[in-house]
């Protein structure tokens, strides 16, 4: 597992692993030449699981269980801390399994405020793990949630894969009934459909993280890894991450993150718009990460404003106005 941590990393730092189109350019904002909005009056602040946050931004799942992993982790909680956003840890499976690298994914030393979220494999419920492993990832980093991570095109493809996923949602609906925070289901780039976000929402799942196609791309990494022609084959598999958006915004009752691909505050707004209450990013803050907390910093300040040149243009002055625009479809 440690191998195949710093494989990850260095595949997501030196090769080309990100394939397709998100889906959000086929959506536009209707440009407003008269704004009425004074530029230094707008406010991208939100709420999300009874957190203030500066920013809708959530630093999405990377890494851990290495001594650059925990380097990253760190610099990545330092700017989440001061930036005042969101962060979530990658797979937590290692250090249940190994607890003396628990510290590579610990970070509320250096980040106290943060809304933290924890993270294990949901097919792991079909090998051995239950409530007590699920707790112990929340422990481990005295999380505000816990992220089930879905990822069965990326476990097909990976050498040392699970592949076992059924009867996987009634385990899922048994942590969630036992657990004492909330649950997140996420993909890993795949996107999610409104079938299965219906299915989840019958097993309690109250937040959903889309993770469409369009970005980071575990097919080809994996086909990278294990030298074969798989990644290759699949690599053009998922739902976009616009339209997985729009689609399990038709489940009522569901907080949806909007992330797969998106690079830049004009995206960021549009997933916003098209339904997301919170947006995640994570390869464009990994380079970063290896470098400094500062250098994190530095792009979270260049996405939050042009999240807000993107606000300013379409005449909104918060989060909540956005939330209400119609972005024009083009073909």
């Amino acid at each position: 597992m440690r191998k195949r941590k710093i494989d990850h990393i260095r595949i997501c730092l030196h090769q080309e692993v990100e394939a397709g189109l998100t889906g959000f350019e086929q959506y536009r904002f209707v440009h407003k030449a008269l704004p009425e909005v004074d530029f230094e009056k707008i406010n991208v602040a939100t709420r999300f699981l009874g957190k203030k946050l500066s920013a809708p931004i959530l630093i999405s799942p990377m890494t851990g269980g290495t001594i650059e992993a925990g380097r990253i982790n760190k610099n990545l909680a330092k700017a989440a801390q001061k930036m005042g956003v969101a962060m979530a840890v990658g797979s937590q499976r290692i250090a249940i399994e190994n607890p003396q690298l628990a510290s590579t994914f610990q970070v509320r030393e250096v980040a106290p405020d943060i809304l933290l979220f924890a993270n294990l494999g949901a097919v792991q419920l079909n090998y051995g793990y239950g409530i007590k492993e699920c707790r112990q990832a929340v422990k481990m980093i005295e999380a505000d949630a816990l992220v089930f991570h879905l990822n069965p095109l990326h476990e097909a493809i990976q050498p040392e894969g699970n592949r076992n996923f059924e009867n996987l949602l009634p385990r899922i609906r048994k942590i969630t009934k036992n657990l004492s925070v909330p649950i997140i289901v996420k993909e890993v780039g795949c996107g999610i459909s409104e079938d299965i976000a219906r299915k989840l929402y019958r097993a309690r799942i109250r937040i959903i993280d889309t993770a469409g196609w369009g970005g980071t791309n575990w097919a080809k990494i994996e086909g990278i890894r294990a030298k074969n022609n798989l990644g290759k084959t699949f690599s053009q598999w998922g739902i976009p991450t616009a339209e997985s958006i729009i689609q399990c915004k038709k489940v009522m009752g569901l907080n949806i993150i909007g992330s797969g691909g998106i690079r830049n505050g004009i995206e960021i707004a549009k997933a916003i718009a098209l339904g997301a209450n919170l947006v995640g990013l994570a390869l464009p803050f990994l380079k970063p990460a290896t470098k400094s907390a500062k250098a994190v910093e530095q792009g979270l300040l260049q996405l939050i404003k042009e999240l807000k040149i993107t606000m300013f243009c379409v005449g909104v002055k918060n989060i909540k106005e956005l939330k209400k625009l119609q972005l024009i479809k083009v073909e």
